[in-house]
Order: structure tokens, then sequence, then C-alpha cells
């Protein structure tokens, strides 16, 4: 028998845990990355980024913002993850669990640099950046 209380704003049934309308895990291998894994990796990739930016492109207004980008669209092109999503154990796929492809890294990378996407979640934990990209950070 089905429960008659209405549902919540936007239609959507609550979850018991971040992925579970998209069928993840709990936790463990398949589950969501949550949020403070993901912000260390960034600032892992940060932290090279800025590296790389000191030793040949310091002064360049717009070097270290352009490495960043690089960075990120390459390796998540190639290896599914930045250097800090793959040191931490995530990786990023499409929402049925395949490789992300050429242009969901591009747009999910663009997004991320412009901020304000990648602070506002949903209810399983995605930043509007892989909301609008269709993809997911997930535990390896």
């Amino acid at each position: 028998m089905t429960s008659s209380a209405p549902l919540p704003p936007g239609g959507a049934a609550p979850s018991d845990w971040p992925g579970e309308r998209l069928g993840l895990n709990r936790e463990g291998h398949g589950s969501i990355a949550r949020p403070g894994r993901r912000i260390a990796a960034l600032l892992i990739d940060f932290a090279l980024c800025y590296v790389i930016y000191f030793a040949f492109f310091f002064g360049s207004d717009w070097a270290s913002l352009l490495i960043f980008l690089v960075e990120q669209i390459v390796l998540l092109i190639l290896l599914g993850g930045g250097v800090g999503h793959l040191l931490l154990g995530m990786r990023l796929v499409r929402l049925d669990g395949s490789w992300a492809g050429r242009w969901r890294p591009i747009l999910r990378t663009v997004l991320l640099v412009l901020v304000i996407p990648a602070v506002i979640w949903d209810s399983d934990q995605r930043g509007l950046h892989d909301v609008f990209a269709g993809t997911m950070l997930i535990k390896r």
C-alpha cells in the first residue's frame, strides 16, 4: 500500500541517502562522493595548478585559471578525474555510470570555474555543474 502523504515541493520523494534516487549504493564503491572528499580534491587540484603557475607563469593574470581548466578538462576526459579526484578515489561518470565523454567534462569545468553552480547542490549532493552536465562524482 502506498502512502498518501503529499510530496515535498518539486515533486521528488525524499531519499534516505544521497544517490538513492540515482540507484547508487549508500556508501562504498559506486556511491556519491561526499562534499568533504570533493572539496579536498578541488584543493589538491588548485594547489597543483598553483605550483605550475608559480613555476612557469607567475605574474600572468589568467594563467592559473587556464592551467586549472586544461588540467580538469584533459584529465576528466582521459582518466575520469583530475589529480585530486584520482588521489581521493573518485571518478566522474554519466548518470548511467558510463564514461563521461568529451563535452560533459568541458561543460562541467566551465561551470565549476563560475563558482555559483558548484556551491548549489541538489538532494543527491551533486553541484549544479554536475546536474547541468549530466554527471556525478562517485567513489571508485
